[in-house]
Order: structure tokens, then sequence, then C-alpha cells
């Protein structure tokens, strides 16, 4: 009875309302644009750490020109530990190997090219980074505990510890180095310091931080080559 009711003419089915096709494509589209934006922002928040392996990265990134205004810290990670590795000891056990003091010898060469008369050197207080400072710098330099103290706070302990107008230099550890690059933003796949590698750090007149690149010991010798041409 019902069914007859609903199928007479005197009582038309209400059509169903289709949208347009535009209309249709509008909301996966808009969501589409939408992760596309989040993608975008959360990729552009990451930072990418440039690679100074050549006098022209060294200075599209930055690093003489703000060497030069005082307003970096470098962060070099000790060489080659002696107990992790099967080259020869330089001495003792607990120090460095006898290729991690010619890769410090680089290191230290690539650093006086730059200049160390107004940069400021301290060492973390484990012996292998003192060696390691050692034959970076030829002589022995002042030690500071929270320089191995690779914590939460060591970023803002180094960002304190920088003073206007003169570099920082810091021979410390990779998860130190870790920590600086996590608060910067550097991705988990990019965040690795090589034996003596070192990361430079600007700092902004606003006493903002952000990563100029990052040198791998081996890369030196060239940069100086080059510098020298």
């Amino acid at each position: 009875m019902l069914q007859g009711v609903f199928d007479n003419p005197a009582f038309p089915s209400r059509p169903k309302r289709r949208l347009p096709i535009s209309k249709k494509l509008l909301v996966p589209g808009l969501c589409a644009l939408l992760l596309l934006a989040a993608s975008a922002t959360w990729l552009f928040s990451r930072t990418h750490v440039m690679s100074l392996g050549s006098e022209q990265q060294m200075l599209d990134s930055g690093v003489y020109a703000e060497w030069a205004k005082g307003k970096v810290i470098v962060l070099i990670r000790h060489a080659e530990r002696c107990d992790r590795s099967d080259n020869p000891c330089l001495s003792d056990p607990t120090g460095i190997t006898v290729e991690g003091s010619q890769a410090a010898i680089e290191v230290g060469n690539g650093l006086q090219r730059l200049g160390l008369g107004d940069a400021e050197v301290l060492s973390s207080p484990e012996y292998r980074t003192r060696q390691t400072a050692h034959f970076i710098f030829g002589k022995e330099v002042a030690s500071r505990d929270w320089i191995g103290e690779c914590d939460r706070d060591f970023t803002h302990a180094a960002l304190q510890s920088k003073r206007p107008g003169v570099n920082l230099v810091l021979v410390t550890h990779s998860g130190c180095i870790d920590h600086v690059e996590r608060q910067l933003k550097v991705p988990g796949g990019e965040r690795s310091s090589e034996y003596a590698s070192a990361l430079f750090v600007s700092m902004n007149n606003d006493g903002k931080a952000r990563i100029l690149g990052q040198m791998n010991a081996n890369e030196w010798r060239k940069v100086v080559a080059s510098a020298g041409k």
C-alpha cells in the first residue's frame, strides 16, 4: 500500500542533490593542499648541514665573513680514539691514535688559515679531547667540565660562553655536537660527526644560532691549498 502511494505521480520523489564536479574535487583537493603545506613547513623548518669541503663552499656558507666578525662557534670532535681502533695508539690508551694526531694537525693548519689571534679555545677535560686540542693548537689549552657534559644543557652553555666579537673553538665529543644539531633542528639522518670534524655555528646579533656547515678532517688540506693559490 505504501509502495503504491510513493509510486503515485501525485507524490513525486525528491531528486537527490548532486554536487557539481568542481565541488566534488574541491574537498580532496583542499586536503591535499593542506597536507602539502604542512609537509613544506616541516621541511623548511629542518636545517640542512652544508659540507665545507671546498674553498667555494666556505665562501658560500659565510664562514669567512662571520669569522671576520667574531661571530662563530666551532665544535670539534676529538680525533680517533685509541680504545676503539686497531690503529697504533699515540701513547695513553685513553687518548687518541697516531693517525688521529695527524688529523688534528690538519685541523690546526686549517684554523690557522682562518686566524686564531682573537679566538678563545677550550677543551673537554677528557684526555682524548685535551690531547686532540694539543695537536690542533700546538699547546695545552684550558678545559671546562661542561664541554664534556653532553646533555640537553650543553647547547645553552656553549652559546652563553660565546663572547661578542670573539670566535669560540670547543674541542668536545660527538654526543655534545649531536645535542647542538638537535637544538638547531638538524634531521636525524644528517646528525653525524666524524673524528676531528668541525661544525661551524654562527651567532646572530639577536643571540640566535644557525649552522654554517661542517668540515671533515680530511678536507682541511684541500681548502688550505685552495686558499693559498
